[in-house]
Order: structure tokens, then C-alpha cells, then sequence
């Protein structure tokens, strides 16, 4: 189980953190260095990295996205889960209870991520 001074980092908040052009980048990046400047641990999963991935070759540039892998993985304070057979259980089961909701399959891992580690705090835009 996490400490208790870890946060989940979803899509939205890496996608600001990474685009200088965001409406919210400012923001988020003065937020991402209070929780560093506090030792927050950063959580996130593959799944998360691979849609912001996606989504930074899309909206920005090939380089951009390429730079934000470089940066996830090798940074020293962000652990990343990795989505394996209990957690997909999990979020497909998530799926169909709410299937009233519009969320993605990386959205329900990411919950079953928080629910199996406790974690209180998200840090999405």
C-alpha cells in the first residue's frame, strides 16, 4: 500500500503539464511542484501513459510525446502500475456496474489502481 503522500495522475493533468499551450498548463505545473516540493509520491499507470502518448503525437508533435515518455521514465519520483489480469477484472466489472457512464478502460484500471492502494488524492484537469 502507498504512503500516505501519494497522488494518481490521470491523462488530463499530463497532458497540460506537457503542452506549454494548454489553457491550464501554468497551473498544473505549479501544482506538480508543490507536490514534489511536499514528497508526494506520483502514481500512474501504463495505461494512462499510453493514452497521454497518443494523444501528445496527435495534438502536438511526435517529439513532444517522445519527450514525455523520456520524462515519465526516468523520473525518480513516478511509480507507474502496470495493468495485468486482477486489475482489468476489476475495471471491466467497474464498466459494466456504471455502464450509464462514459469512461474509458484506462479510466477503470486507473480507479482499481486507487481503490488496491488506497490512494485519496488525483491530480487530473
Amino acid at each position: 500500500m502507498m504512503n500516505k503522500k501519494s497522488v494518481f495522475i490521470d491523462t488530463g493533468a499530463w497532458l497540460a503539464l506537457s503542452d506549454t499551450s494548454d489553457q491550464y498548463h501554468e497551473k498544473a505545473a505549479n501544482h506538480l511542484k508543490k507536490l514534489i516540493t511536499d514528497e508526494y509520491k506520483i502514481i500512474t499507470t501504463n495505461l494512462v501513459i499510453h493514452e497521454t502518448f497518443m494523444l501528445l503525437s496527435r495534438r502536438i508533435s511526435r517529439k513532444t510525446a517522445l519527450l514525455f515518455l523520456d520524462e515519465v521514465y526516468n523520473a525518480d519520483n513516478i511509480e507507474i502500475f502496470h495493468s495485468d489480469q486482477t486489475l482489468e477484472t476489476e475495471a471491466f466489472e467497474t464498466i459494466r456496474k456504471y455502464a450509464d457512464q462514459d469512461f474509458s478502460v484506462a479510466d477503470a484500471v486507473s480507479f482499481a489502481v486507487m481503490k488496491h492502494e488506497d490512494l485519496k488524492r488525483v491530480f487530473n484537469i
